[in-house]
């Protein structure tokens, strides 16, 4: 078994990462190099904590490249960043879920660390989190924060990330504690597999549902958390960007979980349709007339519509389970990390 890679140009420098994770040749094995590390900063008025995000993160990974995306900043996040030894690259459509989308679709690289651009996060944990998804084969290892700093993580925030986990977790599996954190490390098959169609904070959301929907081997590590610098402030409004993660909950349940998304919403119409029909029925039977008749109409109306909904959840789980088996099987037709056929080899 050998390390996956991906092609590059000859010469390439710059991309590659500690050697300690390349295992040395064996006799059945070919010669090849260190994974290629990218560390992944999305980043939007941060002046103030950019250039400490890089320092620590090109110490911590000293053989990584530190990719840096503008967010239309107005301050002067670019020229730190960049006299920091970051390459520097922009994303003119503002939002964290639209440059995600554009650096997973930019950057090639065989393991990726995501982390926010506030200096918040532990730079020294990103090794440990690189070597357990490479040495463990996984696909995702969360960044789960613990801290005692109020300011760095307020009871609003702290309680809104557990009921939105917890409600994620209910649905979609109880794998991940901390499903907000803005720290996390990926496997090249879990970036090129994701389709991130999220344009802002609720991307999180999407990452996470992504990885239990195609039962991916995963892991969370915890990792300590801090207050912001002294400059810099946070872009989260807890009520609105709370929001919004829900109706992103709401609307994954709606495409990953149709049936019973539809079949609550049927049960729902049929109750109130029996409701209402239960008195003009005890009517009918006791006179045999129907003197409520637009009662009896509505009635009608809503359980018809209830069996609709039944339908149309039927139906769409059908095509879910193909979506999901399309998604599944691109998913694997990229190496795990870790893993890469033996050459000339029928075996792995």
């Amino acid at each position: 078994m050998t390390v996956s890679t991906i092609d590059r140009p000859a010469g390439h420098q710059a991309d590659t990462p500690a050697a300690s994770l390349a295992p040395a040749p064996g006799p059945d094995t070919v010669p090849v190099v260190a994974p290629v590390v990218a560390v992944l900063i999305p980043c939007y008025n941060e002046e103030a904590a950019i250039a400490a995000v890089v320092r620590d993160f090109r110490a911590a990974l000293p053989d990584a490249t530190v990719y840096v995306y503008d967010n239309n900043s107005s301050d002067r996040t670019v020229e730190v960043a960049r006299a920091a030894g970051a390459v520097v690259r922009h994303e003119p459509l503002q939002g964290k879920g639209n440059v995600m989308r554009r650096m997973f679709s930019d950057i090639e690289a065989d393991i990726y660390v995501l982390v926010d651009g506030d200096d918040t996060y532990h730079a020294p944990s990103a090794p440990l989190m690189v070597k357990r998804l490479w040495d463990d084969q996984l696909d995702m290892v969360n960044g789960a924060r613990v801290t005692e700093i109020v300011k760095a993580y307020r009871p609003g925030h702290r309680l809104g990330n557990k009921l939105l986990t917890g409600m994620v977790a209910r649905i979609f599996g109880d794998r991940i504690g901390d499903m907000l954190s803005g720290y996390r490390v990926f496997s090249r098959r879990f970036i090129k597999s994701f389709p991130a169609l999220a344009s802002g904070f609720e991307t999180e959301t999407e990452l996470t549902v992504h990885a239990l929907e195609l039962n991916m081997p995963i892991a969370e590590i915890k990792t300590p958390y801090k207050d912001r610098p002294p400059g810099s402030h946070s872009k989260l409004n807890t009520i609105r960007d709370g929001i919004r993660i829900l109706r992103t909950i709401l609307n994954l349940v709606k495409e990953e979980r149709p049936l019973p998304f539809f079949a609550a919403f049927g049960a729902l119409l049929a109750a109130v349709a029996v409701l209402l029909a239960w008195p003009v029925v005890t009517t009918f039977v006791h006179t045999g007339l129907v003197p409520r008749l637009p009662t009896a109409v509505l009635s009608t109306g809503l359980m018809l519509l209830a069996f609709l909904s039944l339908t149309c959840g039927l139906i769409l789980d059908t095509v879910t389970l193909g979506r999901r088996e399309a998604k599944r099987m691109h998913y694997l037709s990229i190496p795990a990390p870790g893993v890469h056929p033996v050459r000339g080899s029928t075996g792995t």
